[in-house]
């Protein structure tokens, strides 16, 4: 039997390994239509897949098996479209293979468990973070789930090594006791979700910004993490707080959520922060896009000692700012990726999401069967989309 990263593959020996166990263990799988003999044996499940650039195929791949005794199968009830999504889609972030399960966002109901999971049996109801995470070595245990030494993101397959993607209606859960979280009853789906990794990657913003009730603060971009970020930092305490981006729709949602509000195609953003601040600028810039153009525009707007809190992926190879101008302004620059597993934890315990209509962002509903067009909605932002789900 060929066994091909999440998926059982019976013809493709490209990247193939000895695995005692299954017999040959290879890297990724290929296009189901491409076998061209009986498959009556395997199941086929449709997902979203990478197809090149702005190229998104829904077709049908093999079902997600258990593999590992720690491994669960999850049935996706509802997945999102994340920005970070659209750098693959665009191909701002190269190497992803060709085929791949895209997304990472998602929650649902487990339909098998191995034998090593003890925390979950089938029927559990759960949510995910975009990481897998083994709750044990140095970096797990200080916090940082995202760099957990055994982790992988969902939804990235390079050179046939990886983890497919959650676009899909089920999706393999490596080490499922210490990256699934239970969803309970009185929480949706939709807050479940976003608690994956908009929510908290907002929180985890807004927190490296040192946001209190004294500074005056500014965030730079109103997508869904953009939003979120706005909820946490009103959450900790920020009274004088600002809002830029393009659309006044976003805008309006920002301001309902307790921002002000700051076109910059309409109104010189600088000016504005800087008459807020006697001349000096924010305590702290929340910097949520992933581009050249907004952290440029965040060191603009920062004073001399304060922090930008970074959380949009950049791809850039350099950065927008000098290191004479970071060493000018006594720069305090924090930026990386959320660890999701152990802020959803965090935020669940405390129950700072049930506190907040966070669900609202969420602005477009898709079958899976209309992904491709559902990425294009998200995208181009058709339809005043803020946030795109799927439901398989």
């Amino acid at each position: 039997m060929f066994r091909c990263g999440d998926y059982f593959n019976p013809m493709n020996s490209k990247s193939c390994r000895i695995d005692s166990k299954w017999g040959i263990k290879v890297g990724n799988f290929i296009k189901y239509d491409q076998i061209n003999f009986s498959l009556s044996y395997f199941h086929g499940m449709q997902a979203l897949t990478f197809g090149g650039v702005e190229t998104i195929i829904r077709q049908s791949v093999p079902d997600p098996r258990v593999l590992e005794p720690t491994d669960a199968i999850v049935q996706i009830t509802l997945s999102g479209i994340c920005g970070s999504d659209l750098h693959v889609y665009h191909g701002r972030e190269t190497g992803i293979d060709h085929g791949t399960v895209m997304g990472h966002e998602f929650v649902g109901t487990i339909v098998e468990a191995g034998d090593g999971v003890k925390k979950f049996k089938k029927g559990s109801r759960v949510l995910s973070p975009f990481t897998t995470s083994c709750g044990a070595c140095f970096y797990c245990r200080i916090g940082l789930t995202c760099r957990c030494e055994k982790g992988d993101l969902f939804g990235w397959v390079q050179s046939g090594d990886g983890l497919q993607g959650a676009q899909a209606q089920y999706v393999r859960v490596p080490m499922a006791d210490t990256t699934l979280i239970s969803l309970s009853n009185d929480l949706s789906e939709e807050k479940g979700l976003l608690l994956g990794d908009v929510f908290s990657t907002g929180f985890f913003c807004a927190e490296n910004a040192g946001v209190n009730e004294k500074g005056t603060y500014v965030v730079i971009g109103c997508g869904p993490v953009g939003l979120m970020t706005i909820v946490a930092a009103k959450h900790l305490g920020a009274e004088n707080l600002f809002a830029i981006d393009l659309s006044d729709k976003r805008l309006q949602v920002a301001k309902e959520f307790g921002a002000i509000p700051v076109n910059s195609l309409k109104t010189d953003a600088k000016t504005s922060i800087l008459n807020s601040t006697n001349g000096r600028g924010a305590d702290a810039v929340m910097e949520v896009v992933g581009s050249g153009e907004a952290l440029r525009l965040a060191i603009d707007l920062l004073r001399p000692g304060g922090t930008i809190s970074s959380v949009g992926v950049h791809t850039a190879e350099n950065f927008s700012f000098s290191p004479g101008e970071a060493y000018d302004k006594n720069l305090v620059y924090k930026i990386g990726r959320c660890p999701a597993h152990y802020y959803a934890e965090k935020l669940l315990k405390e129950e700072v999401i049930q506190q907040y209509p966070v669900d609202k962002i969420i602005t477009h509903h898709f079958a899976l069967e209309k992904g491709e067009r559902a990425y294009e909605v998200f995208d181009k932002k058709l339809d005043d989309c803020i946030k795109a789900v799927l439901h398989p």
